[in-house]
């Protein structure tokens, strides 16, 4: 039957005649419909290739069966990596997955928001420019579930997911100086940047309780976490006195670091024997480098794991409480610290 327009509830029950209320049970509660009835009208929605609007459901229910996810950068494979674990937790519980990216911005990461709030979405997860921002608190107010992802929440208002980054920062450059590196940069982007002032933090900390010179932890800050500032980094590195230059750098993740990889291979460094290089998060491509790279592994898909399932709870747990909690993180050596051994 040709209907010249996207089929209805009604020409569903016209075709299979049958009431509106046989074909909702049918759509709702099929266990109510005896099964020949129930042939029928499926019979009836394929061959008229009637879909269900589930948005209009959705909407007179008041909520959405969908959860969202605003990651921080959408260039870093490392939000992609916990938007997975976070679509897997969603399609165990048969939920829907939004994926934005504020691309470092508040005010864009603002407007996500704003129009995830008009999709009524079960819950958001979100990796934020500011976690003390007041239009994440404003959210909370209006009860949605809100989960910070990879940082701490400030006030505790919120249920968060986050690696020790500190720790992160000490164990990285704690296997350079047992390298036996005196001289070490961190290469990090913009203090602003949570993650970045605590992994430089940990850095701190390990290199003072070595009782390694304070000046010889040289700091490199970068505008952007990307490879081309990678590139610039170990540009700068190289024009420092050959007195100063470090032999060894730790970045903050590891876009950076293979920048400075693929600039200190161009300049004709040897690694790791005239420039070591620990990065930050393990993703895919750290093992695949050139040089395989050393980096601190964050647990990414079970970060988003555990992300989805604290904002599914805070949405259907009435004595729900909030929680922060912390995942260790563990250094991956490879070739671009350890050295290869000499073939004889």
């Amino acid at each position: 039957m040709a209907i010249g327009r996207s089929p209805s509830v009604k020409d569903v029950a016209a075709s299979a005649g049958v009431s509106l209320g046989t074909v909702s049970n049918v759509m709702n509660r099929p266990e109510v419909v005896s099964p020949a009835t129930r042939e029928r009208v499926e019979r009836a929605m394929a061959e008229l290739g009637f879909v269900r609007n589930e948005s209009a459901r959705q909407l007179r229910a008041g909520t959405s069966r969908t959860l969202a996810y605003v990651m921080l950068e959408g260039s870093n494979p490392f939000f992609h990596d916990v938007a997975a674990g976070i679509e897997m937790a969603a399609e165990d519980s048969d939920l829907s997955l939004f994926i934005c990216n504020s691309n470092g911005r508040s005010g864009r990461e603002e407007v996500h928001l704003d129009r995830l709030m008009q999709q009524r979405v079960q819950g958001i997860l979100i990796t934020p420019v500011d976690p003390g921002a007041r239009h994440l608190a404003d959210i909370a107010r209006r009860g949605i579930p809100v989960v910070i992802v990879d940082r701490v929440g400030e006030s505790g208002a919120f249920c968060s997911v986050a690696v020790d980054d500190v720790l992160g920062g000490r164990i990285a450059v704690e296997h350079l100086v047992e390298q036996g590196h005196s001289r070490v940069a961190v290469i990090g982007g913009p203090e602003s940047i949570g993650q970045v002032r605590e992994r430089l933090e940990g850095a701190r900390q390990v290199w003072a309780e070595l009782g390694m010179k304070p000046d010889d932890l040289t700091y490199l800050p970068t505008a952007e976490m990307t490879v081309a500032e990678g590139r610039s980094a170990g540009e700068r590195l190289a024009g420092l006195p050959a007195r100063r230059r470090p032999t060894a750098a730790f970045c903050a993740n590891d876009l950076l670091a293979l920048g400075l990889l693929q600039q200190a291979i161009g300049a004709g460094l040897r690694i790791p024997e005239e420039l070591a290089i620990v990065g930050f998060d393990d993703i895919e491509f750290a093992a695949a480098a050139a040089v395989p790279l050393t980096s601190v592994r964050q647990p990414r898909q079970e970060l988003g794991r555990a992300a989805a399932g604290l904002v599914l709870d805070e949405a259907t747990n009435p004595a729900h409480e909030h929680q922060q909690l912390t995942f260790v993180p563990e250094l991956v050596a490879r070739a671009s610290t350890v050295a290869r051994p000499r073939a004889y």
